[in-house]
């Protein structure tokens, strides 16, 4: 919504300013010039990316336009769902989760998270370490090395996208000289046309410059950010799963976990203490 409001700032500025000065919005439709930058823009992007790396950014883009699912809700079921597992752990043993780490879909626990779960590279990374945690070959140490190399593939996989739209927005005003460069070699064949004839192809020409620093700055970049922002989103939430199990490799209580992966989450999300430690009673309850 934000990047709609934004980009219709931008537009209504631009435009709107250029119209208050007396020029013709008219002259600044010039689909030639939209076909050389888009065209160019676009064969470029498809010939640094492959076919995944495309998929992936187009998906990026489209979830630019969605409001965020990482609520304090989100966030508040997910340090439920780790509770619930640990205080089963603790009370049972491990090898009582065996049966909710590999089947995590027909998991009485699990199933009561259906906005935690519908996150299966979320699930997947949940599962893999408490299976690891079950089968008690490694120590918080190894686990923690295995986490964040883990981490820091997804969060290279994650920025990839703002990456390539990063390029294609440094790119964009270039593609914008050619289409301005081309405009000027069709003016300079046609000189023998009158002046205001020539004035008017040397107009066309100059909103190729235009329209490449507008779409760069005013639409690519901002989208850049936002994916950048939403990456980052991404990777709280296992970096609150890798905190609250390793926590509990290290002996503490499940409550006391819960409270480290509290501690990570940003502050516009982050639920108080209280609110924790009442979410944490109700599911003592159940």
């Amino acid at each position: 919504m934000f990047v709609l409001i934004g980009w219709g700032l931008v537009l209504g500025s631009v435009f709107g300013g250029y119209a208050l000065a007396g020029g013709h919005i008219a002259g600044l439709w010039q689909p030639l010039e939209v076909l050389m930058i888009a065209g160019a823009a676009g064969g470029a992007f498809v010939a640094a990316n492959n076919m995944h790396a495309i998929k992936h950014t187009m998906g990026a883009m489209a979830a630019c336009f969605k409001g965020s699912k990482f609520s304090k809700t989100y966030y508040m079921e997910l340090l439920g769902l780790l509770f619930e597992l640990l205080a089963k752990a603790r009370k049972d043993g491990l090898m009582s989760l065996e049966g909710d780490v590999e089947e995590p879909e027909k998991s009485a626990i699990f199933g009561k998270y259906p906005n935690i779960t519908s996150d299966h590279h979320l699930v997947d990374f949940m599962t893999d370490y408490l299976r690891m945690m079950v089968g008690g070959n490694l120590g918080a140490m190894e686990i923690e090395n295995l986490m964040d190399n883990e981490l820091e593939v997804h969060h290279h996989e994650e920025l990839h996208p703002s990456h390539a739209v990063a390029k294609l927005a440094d790119g964009t005003p270039a593609f914008g000289i050619v289409a301005a460069v081309m405009g000027v070699v069709h003016t300079m064949e046609s000189l023998h046309l009158p002046p205001s004839e020539l004035g008017i192809l040397i107009g066309h020409a100059l909103v190729g410059t235009f329209l490449g620093i507008l779409i760069s700055y005013g639409f690519l970049a901002p989208l850049v950010a936002v994916m950048e922002t939403k990456a980052a989103e991404s990777g709280k939430a296992y970096q609150v799963v890798k905190v609250v199990l390793l926590a509990s490799l290290n002996g503490f209580a499940p409550q006391t976990c819960v409270e480290f992966g509290r501690k990570v989450l940003f502050s516009t999300e982050r639920p108080s203490f209280r609110e924790m430690e009442e979410d944490i009673k109700a599911r003592k309850g159940k």
